[in-house]
């Protein structure tokens, strides 16, 4: 039985967004593989978002990702950088993430990777299989003990 963690509210966290130590498991699987898993994680937290998880390097299976020309910028964390996914043969376009020169305040997840958990078969916060943010524009990780309403489906880009 998975432990249920204390309830958050997206509208409760900050903004700007902040960048955060977590203490748990966090594992990503595809096609039968352990893409990545680790205790050494960190979230961000940004108002009316779902936590957004970024696993160092060393706990990612790196082999399995190609860096793309795709970029956006986010106004807190700087550039962001995509890989796309190559797996058994088949390849998942702009599967994860990470900030190669993250901002001052998000120096901590310089080099980490992030997973958009719609585009992989499933991701897991302490053994809980989460649901994908709508959208796929931020990528958040939505669990149990995770309330909304969140952005990113149609209709919310104005919040």
């Amino acid at each position: 039985m998975t432990k249920v963690s204390k309830r958050e509210n997206v509208w409760d966290y900050p903004r700007p967004a902040i960048c955060e130590p977590f203490k748990g498991a966090l594992t990503v699987k595809h096609d039968g593989l352990i893409l990545a898993r680790t205790t050494h994680a960190y979230r961000t937290l940004e108002t009316s978002h779902p936590p957004t998880y970024y696993f160092p390097p060393q706990d990612v299976n790196m082999d399995i990702l190609k860096e793309n020309d795709h970029q956006t910028f986010c106004e807190w964390k700087g550039i962001a950088s995509y890989f796309d996914l190559q797996i058994n043969g088949k390849v998942i376009m702009r599967g994860a993430w990470t900030y190669q020169q993250p901002s001052s305040t998000f120096s901590a997840i310089k080099d980490h990777v992030s997973f958009y958990a719609s585009k992989v078969d499933a991701c897991f916060v302490n053994e809980e299989q989460v649901i994908a943010q709508a959208g796929d524009f931020y990528g958040g990780w939505i669990t149990s003990n995770i309330e909304g309403p969140f952005k990113g489906a149609p209709g919310t880009s104005s919040w």
